[in-house]
């Protein structure tokens, strides 16, 4: 049946694109995961996963065992990466659907090795991406606790230590000097991987700002020094955004890479009906707003129930008839009004943007998140699940 007026589009050509000129500024022989983790910044596991293993894709980075599952119905050859790792009593689905986890902690381990042993698995077949902590204090083995994590891809062992990964957290820092040390960090972790007489096959080591920033060759320097294949994981910037790097990080393939990628989403709403208010009447809740004079307003059907962000109420305008149009008083749940005044002849069924391009205008998920005081990646996941997400 015909659903309320509040949806985005997903291109999935752009998504597919945006893969492929990723593919090809990374170096030969560099491997890209396509991150699809938090149901695709947002965007739709379901339309982006394929389109990124119909770009070429044979890796996917998922947060969750439930999402690796998901991912796995959607494609059925893709290597399938749980970035968040397991959780008690998870091991055996991921086996079933042979997903590969991310691990860091000792009862990850147990719950792999047990769910393995349980089923039968042959030495060595269960495939780990181990994490070490280079610096961000957040998941991932210190240098101190790496040998007895080590002790446990021993001989006989179900598990193998198919990859080693970091996460570079202040890539888009104009002089590189966190990401340095952190490299001399997993430099360390590695050699004492090898002297443990272990080999892992890819070093996952890199995100969007990695790739686009040009500054990738220590990272294949590193993996290439120690025999293994190098793999980024591009997120935000396979939905067609770059992550905003430091003043004075100057960079042509930043530059290039701005001009070629192309956004993915787009949310709209549709007008709701117009009504014209005099001098002095209060728009929405607890009178934020109050008309200076005679004024037109359009309620619009989207609300922070559906994502629309609370704070931007008052601060912030979205498109219709291709002008902007401020948002009136606070944003309700369900619900928005606007001020279109200056905007002739907006009636019913109009459609709104709230986030992409109408005529000559743009909103951007930088756009919202400067109004929020937040990031992208936020302004993408926070839109609800009841946005229907459609492929256009």
């Amino acid at each position: 049946m015909p659903t309320r007026p509040c949806w985005v589009e997903i291109r999935t050509r752009s998504l597919e694109e945006n893969y492929r000129y990723l593919t090809g500024i990374a170096p030969a022989g560099v491997e890209l995961l396509a991150i699809v983790k938090a149901n695709a910044y947002g965007h739709s596991l379901a339309l982006c996963a394929p389109a990124a293993v119909r770009a070429g894709a044979r890796w996917l980075g998922v947060t969750s065992v439930e999402e690796g599952v998901e991912a796995r119905a959607l494609c059925a050859d893709a290597r399938v990466l749980v970035i968040g790792g397991v959780f008690p009593g998870q091991g055996a689905q991921l086996l079933r659907h042979r997903l590969t986890a991310v691990a860091w902690e000792p009862w990850q381990l147990d719950e792999l090795e047990m769910a393995a042993r349980a089923a039968g698995a042959r030495t060595a077949s269960v495939p780990v991406h181990l994490e070490i902590d280079t610096g961000m204090s957040r998941q991932g083995v210190g240098l101190d606790g790496l040998a007895e994590t080590l002790v446990r891809f021993r001989a006989g062992s179900p598990l193998l230590l198919e990859g080693v990964m970091t996460h570079l957290f202040a890539a888009d820092e104009a002089d590189g000097a966190v990401t340095r040390e952190q490299l001399v960090r997993m430099d360390k972790a590695l050699k004492r991987i090898e002297a443990a007489g272990l080999n892992a096959d890819w070093l996952n080591v890199g995100n969007s700002a990695a790739l686009v920033g040009g500054g990738l060759g220590r990272i294949v320097d590193l993996a290439d020094r120690h025999g293994m294949r190098t793999m980024l994981r591009p997120g935000l910037a396979l939905y067609g955004l770059i992550p905003e790097f430091e003043p004075g990080f100057d960079s042509a393939a930043l530059d290039e890479a701005r001009v070629r990628l192309q956004p993915v989403l787009s949310w709209k709403t549709r007008v709701v009906g117009v009504r014209s208010v005099p001098a002095g009447a209060v728009v929405g809740y607890n009178g934020t707003f109050v008309a200076t004079e005679p004024m037109r307003l359009a309620l619009v059907a989207a609300g922070y129930g559906d994502g629309l962000d609370r704070r931007l109420g008052n601060h912030f305008s979205l498109l219709v008839r291709g002008q902007r149009a401020p948002i009136a008083g606070r944003i309700s749940m369900d619900q928005a009004v606007l001020d279109v005044t200056e905007i002739d002849g907006v009636e019913a069924g109009d459609e709104v943007v709230i986030l992409g391009a109408q005529s000559a205008e743009t909103n951007t998920a930088f756009d919202h998140a400067e109004t929020c005081g937040t990031i992208p990646w936020e302004v993408f996941t926070r839109i609800g699940a009841r946005v229907r997400r459609v492929a256009v």
